[in-house]
């Protein structure tokens, strides 16, 4: 069984520091929010690297919101649930459309540049998007201007602490209420950070495959972190994996932006046929789950690792202006994108589950939150819409806060919490074998195509690592090691128990959506295993 605590520990012989809000990660939830939590309380804001780092910053596609006079949140929310697949949450659904736009204008009053045409925002379109509703920045480096405009606002705010490179071990909980972490220091010091509420804003779990668009820090810290604290984690089973990702020699699994099919790129196999329209309606931009794999089948028939992505056919001028980021990066591996098809491949992209939270953001343990996509709010269900994720971190940032402001103060007794295990020995092998191997274990057992037999074979594999748990871990890649095998174990566990195909979920072996019986959702819970959740909500 996964243990409570990481570490051994004794409260009572740390030092203690106090604050109103603890905000766990830099992205856009963790940044907005702590801005819009600093309003009226002291808030210390914790990033394991720095207010840089994190997988909003290499957000291209943009923001979706609700903007144009043709458009309206009814069209929006009927896309949302056409993407989720049956499982999203439509009360959730509603607030993230009919609250977007105003958190979009709040981005804008904190500093936020979108692009504009003539005077007015410029929108664009992605995939399974009715209408053009995707608000961009600098062409394709949306989230790297929303995170400058953000980080900006919060250096300057004298209510927010920033503590770079400090790592979060674990929550501690007392009376059943979250009150605070187990916060470790860039030198190896440990630290009770005690707080009226504690906000996870740690981003997805990319890592856990070895192709992916994500940074390195995303390595699902927040949602093992939930998960040993006793959180319900929900819908793990539903990783999105992003059909367009560079996939050239030399080259990083750089992300190709929906919005580049937006813009009329087409798909082409190896021997530059298109083959989108044996697969969908929709072609390009048909969702991410099918868009992706009509790209791995191709590859399968034709023998090849990739596939490519072909906007020639569009002005150069067009192409360097829409997406400079996209045209600097390629030239850079010698392509140039407005004259060669681009190579590319489907990469571990983005994590529709995690800590299960209400329209507050609260998790099923009082005072602790979540934000982003460590969070499952229900608006995602079992396939993200493009383009949502941005949007969702800003609307139920501010929910989060307004429930914040309604909490009482913590009482000031003392907490004595502690876990001793007698955990003496470091591991042996490098965490970076382990980390390999575990990655690899993903991808060939719990990707895009799954099926019992290759589950089981993974579980096996993942089980081995367990005993990791009862070693000595004291360093930030030992901490994320141990995340994300939790991780892992939370998504094959699902993705084997779900016998069903269903949105990014898809089953060999149950090739078929099974509403009849599989329209629910899987919670875990670290003290009872899996649980099935029905809802008329979805």
């Amino acid at each position: 069984m996964i243990p409570q605590y990481l570490v051994d520990f004794d409260l009572r012989e740390l030092p203690t520091v106090e604050t109103d809000c603890i905000v766990i990660g830099s992205g856009i939830a963790g940044l907005f929010t702590a801005i819009k939590a600093s309003e009226d309380r002291r808030v210390i804001l914790i990033t394991k690297k720095s207010l840089m780092d994190s997988n909003t910053r290499y957000a291209q596609g943009g923001i979706a919101a609700v903007i144009a006079e043709d458009d309206s949140p009814l069209y929006h929310r009927q896309d949302t649930l056409m993407a989720g697949a049956g499982l999203c949450s439509s009360s959730s659904v509603d607030v993230l459309v009919n609250e977007g736009p105003e958190g979009v204008r709040e981005l804008i009053r904190l500093g936020t540049l979108f692009d504009q045409e003539d005077g007015v925002l410029a929108l664009t379109q992605e995939g399974a998007h009715s209408h053009r509703r995707i608000l961009h920045a600098n062409g394709d480096a949306t989230g790297y201007e929303i995170v400058r405009a953000l980080a900006k606002q919060v250096l300057e705010h004298h209510n927010i602490e920033v503590w770079d490179d400090h790592f979060v071990i674990d929550l501690i909980t007392d009376d059943g209420e979250c009150v605070g972490a187990l916060v470790q220091k860039p030198h190896g010091e440990r630290l009770f950070l005690k707080g009226d509420a504690t906000i996870l804003c740690s981003g997805g779990a990319g890592q856990l495959y070895r192709y992916t668009t994500n940074p390195e820090v995303a390595t699902g810290d927040g949602v093992a972190i939930a998960y040993r604290a006793g959180a319900h984690i929900r819908d793990m089973e539903f990783i999105q994996f992003h059909p367009t990702a560079l996939s050239y020699p030399g080259a990083p699994r750089f992300l190709i932006s929906e919005a580049v099919r937006g813009e009329g790129a087409v798909l082409r196999n190896i021997k530059g046929e298109r083959f989108m329209e044996k697969y969908h309606e929709l072609l390009e931009l048909a969702p991410r789950d099918v868009v992706a794999r009509a790209i791995v089948s191709e590859m399968e028939e034709t023998k090849s690792t990739f596939v490519y992505l072909d906007i020639t056919h569009e002005s150069a001028d067009m192409v360097k202006h829409r997406f400079p980021t996209i045209y600097k990066t390629c030239i850079g591996y010698g392509l140039d994108i407005t004259s060669d098809w681009i190579p590319v491949a489907p990469a571990a992209h983005y994590m529709m589950g995690g800590i299960k939270t209400d329209l507050n953001g609260e998790s099923s343990i009082p005072r602790l939150f979540a934000c982003g996509e460590v969070s499952s709010t229900g608006v995602h269900g079992a396939n993200r819409l493009a383009s949502n994720s941005l949007s969702e971190a800003i609307v139920f940032g501010g929910r989060i806060v307004e429930r914040v402001r309604s909490l009482p103060k913590l009482k000031k007794t003392d907490i004595s919490a502690g876990c001793d295990q007698g955990r003496q020995e470091h591991p042996t092998q490098a965490m970076v074998e382990r980390r390999l191997k575990l990655q690899k274990i993903m991808v060939r057992y719990v990707g895009l195509r799954r099926n019992e037999e290759m589950l089981v074979k993974g579980l096996e594999e993942l089980n081995r690592q367990l005993p990791i748990f009862g070693g000595a871990l004291t360093k930030r890649e030992d901490y994320e090691f141990a995340n994300m095998l939790i991780c892992s174990l939370l998504v094959t566990e699902s993705a084997l128990a779900r016998e069903e195909s269903r949105g990014a979920h898809y089953r060999e072996d149950f090739p078929q959506r099974d509403d009849e019986h599989w329209r629910k959702h899987l919670l875990q819970i670290r003290e009872l295993g899996i649980v099935e959740e029905t809802s008329d909500d979805v």
